[in-house]
């Protein structure tokens, strides 16, 4: 059988097949790339390094309703004060305390200590998250009391 071509007067001219032009080849590259880099920029933003970090040392039940932790803090910008939460957990791990660390300007790593009042007895703690920004009640000078 022969591929026949229906009467071009009865039905007009059959269209040709159309292969993508230079101009939308370019333009669905331009977007696939700009895709690609909005995904590396995402990426790069969550599972980069974090700017500050902070991580247990140590800590040591003082008593039924505290405990004292040391922890390290690293910064990129170790110059800048910085502010760390920490919280101490009770044996079945509820949150059983917490405090905000004020972490001063340093020239590298610092290891702030801190006690961590708590309302039951204490059996292990660690740093929720630090950050850059200080609450101003923590960067005021302390009033005398009495």
């Amino acid at each position: 059988m022969t591929d026949q071509q229906p009467p071009e007067g009865r039905y007009g001219v059959r269209p040709r097949k159309r292969s993508p032009s230079n101009r939308m080849r370019w333009l669905l590259t331009a977007l696939v790339a700009l895709a690609g880099l909005g995904a590396a920029f995402v990426a790069y933003d969550n599972l980069g390094s974090a700017p500050i970090e902070g991580k247990r040392m140590t800590y040591r039940a003082l008593d039924d309703n505290s405990l004292r932790m040391t922890l390290e803090v690293r910064r990129d910008q170790p110059r800048r004060p910085a502010v760390c939460v920490v919280r101490a957990r009770s044996l079945d791990g509820t949150e059983t305390g917490r405090r905000e660390v004020l972490v001063p300007p340093s020239s590298g790593l610092s290891h702030p200590t801190t006690v961590i009042t708590t309302s039951q007895p204490p059996v292990a703690g660690n740093v929720y998250g630090c950050d850059y920004d200080v609450p101003e009640y923590l960067l005021e000078p302390t009033r005398p009391t009495g």
